[in-house]
């Protein structure tokens, strides 16, 4: 997938631009999970303009060190600040909405 601007959302709402990356490392179950999991979430859940850059370790390692990234696949959302991550495929949409700070956890006593 190539960086590019994708307008979602759902009419009359508040717009809010999202700039997201996500690392991965080839072509490997998790990394294709992660990409599929992320575009219906963004489809879904994001309203306003977004961007997703998917950054493939294997052919630029260098570019790990930026986000300081230990683990893959990892989403790092640039905006809105703060800077957050989120590591693995993306497939607990519970887990990515906190993550993403769309969502406030839920607390047990």
């Amino acid at each position: 997938m190539k960086p590019g601007k994708h307008a979602g959302g759902k009419a009359g709402s508040k717009e809010k631009h999202w700039k997201l990356r996500l690392y991965v490392a080839g072509h490997t179950s998790k990394s294709l999970a992660a990409i599929a999991n992320l575009q219906i979430f963004c489809d879904e859940y994001l309203s306003g303009d977004y961007q997703i850059e998917v950054v493939d370790l294997l052919k630029h390692p260098q570019l790990a060190a930026g986000d300081q990234i230990l683990a893959i696949p990892t989403l790092v959302r640039k905006l809105p600040t703060p800077v957050k991550k989120i590591i693995g495929d993306l497939s607990k949409t519970e887990q990515v909405l906190v993550g993403l700070d769309l969502r406030q956890e839920e607390q047990t006593v």
